[in-house]
């Protein structure tokens, strides 16, 4: 039996910039699907819309010698998922079709209306659910006895039995990395350039602060709490990357949360050595450890993310940051001093922010020795403590996925059209400083690599 597991997106329209974007990261959910199904005989193949133009006839000669169909499904991906959903069905239209992701976790039972050709819609982790599943297609597994799921039945949508969380992470296997090594995922227009080749590592799952802009499956699903694989776990499956892999993205909401654990990780890198270079995708301010970081840039780290989100102390309490902006300023300068290129975000218009608030933060992201900094506007998103309070207060409906902080409708003092203004002229202030200019050119010299700057230059432009 054999299993086509695919990443919707569009190649075409994919904005590469951000060196954190998840739809262009190796498709980790799928990876650890795929190694779990392999673990118990079914065959797999993965195909990564966002890294490859594929058309009707190669979809059509996957599904020839597929017994199933697995989709991850991000909100902002309906439309894609949608189509190649749509697709299948239409080359054949008895396969199963089963979606799972993020939006199917947010939006649960709605997912099988939201993407109509699907059969079965997975929430949560699906590592335990896909083998499940599989039963089912063979015939040995009711959809009414499997955990976490809607399926189809007769026209209506219906539950299976309650969603379980994995407790401990160290029972999965590791990810089939190999099964994505025909896309070149360190092939970005814009960007921090990778050393080649690139996959991603996932340590803990889930994350123990609670900010109330961000999405939370803890929100939503019963027992969802911070995990963390072992550092000895994680440690073994770097090693077994290191024989092919030259950089890892470290994709955790915070992978710096456990500081103990942290220090066993780079301990133990730093004693059997190897010869990656590490990027962390997510990281807090707090605590900046020096000795840590010492070890980090031992280990081979090179590039460091933070949510800093603001330049003012009313807004991050507001947020519910749990950090202060001398800590934010003590990291930062931490970091570069470590010689790691540094990755912050940045968010504008909360609720409480005047224009002043945002020229802070501007004038705080400009202050910080950051080389990528990215400002986004606020939006109340499926999931998150801002999107729940919204609509118990009647400002937006539930069926509304996101929504920008708009003033027109109590989520904010400005419109959209303002939000993006601001965001246009942070990112401008911040990339065309002569001394940020300077500072890269510098920074070029020492790394050998100017791609920073360069495509900073065509990011401005393309804007």
């Amino acid at each position: 039996m054999k299993f086509l597991l695919i990443k919707p997106g569009d190649k075409e329209n994919l904005d590469k910039f951000f060196i954190n974007a998840p739809s262009v990261h190796p498709p980790l959910g799928l990876l650890y699907l795929g190694a779990v199904l392999q673990q118990d005989g079914y065959e797999v193949e993965i195909t990564d819309y966002n890294m490859e133009n594929i058309s009707r006839e190669q979809l059509k000669n996957s599904l020839q010698s597929s017994d199933a169909v697995g989709m991850t499904v991000y909100t902002d991906d309906r439309k894609p998922v949608t189509d190649i959903s749509a697709m299948v069905k239409e080359i054949d239209p008895d396969i199963p079709l089963i979606i799972g992701g993020p939006h199917c976790t947010f939006v649960q039972e709605r997912a099988l209306q939201d993407i109509p050709h699907a059969d079965i819609s997975v929430m949560g982790e699906g590592e335990h659910v896909i083998l499940d599943i599989a039963k089912y297609v063979q015939g040995k597994k009711k959809l009414a006895d499997i955990h976490g799921i809607y399926y189809r039945d007769n026209g209506s949508i219906k539950s299976g039995k309650p969603i379980q969380v994995i407790k401990n992470l160290d029972d999965l296997p590791f990810p089939a990395h190999y099964l994505v090594d025909q896309y070149d995922y360190g092939d970005f227009p814009f960007g921090y350039k990778y050393r080649k080749k690139v996959t991603a590592l996932e340590s803990s799952r889930g994350c123990a602060f609670k900010c109330r802009f961000c999405t939370r499956y803890n929100n939503l699903i019963k027992g969802w709490g911070f995990r963390q694989r072992s550092a000895e776990n994680v440690v073994k499956e770097i090693q077994e990357l290191d024989e092919k892999y030259n950089s890892i993205l470290i994709v955790d909401d915070n992978f710096l949360a456990d500081n103990k654990r942290a220090h066993k990780i780079f301990d133990m890198l730093l004693e059997i050595g190897t010869n990656i270079d590490f990027l962390i995708e997510g990281a807090r301010v707090y605590p900046a450890d020096r000795k840590l970081y010492m070890k980090m840039k031992k280990a081979g780290v090179t590039c460091i993310t933070y949510g800093i989100e603001s330049g003012n102390q009313d807004v991050l309490d507001f947020y519910n940051k749990k950090t202060t902006l001398k800590q934010i300023r003590k990291a930062v300068n931490l970091a570069r001093e470590m010689g790691f290129v540094i990755n912050a975000s940045f968010i504008l218009g909360a609720p409480i922010e005047t224009k002043q608030h945002i020229e802070n933060t501007i004038k705080f992201a400009c202050s910080l020795p950051i080389d990528i900094a990215s400002f986004g506007p606020l939006g109340y998103i499926t999931g998150c403590q801002l999107w729940k309070e919204a609509v118990k207060d009647g400002k937006i409906s539930k069926d509304k996925f996101t929504t920008l902080a708009d003033s027109r409708k109590g989520l904010g003092n400005f419109t959209p059209e303002e939000l993006i203004a601001y965001t246009n002229q942070a990112l401008k202030t911040f990339y065309l400083r002569p001394t940020y200019l300077i500072n890269q050119v510098y920074r070029g010299l020492l790394r050998n690599d100017f791609s920073l700057l360069t495509n900073g230059w065509k990011f401005l432009f393309s804007i």
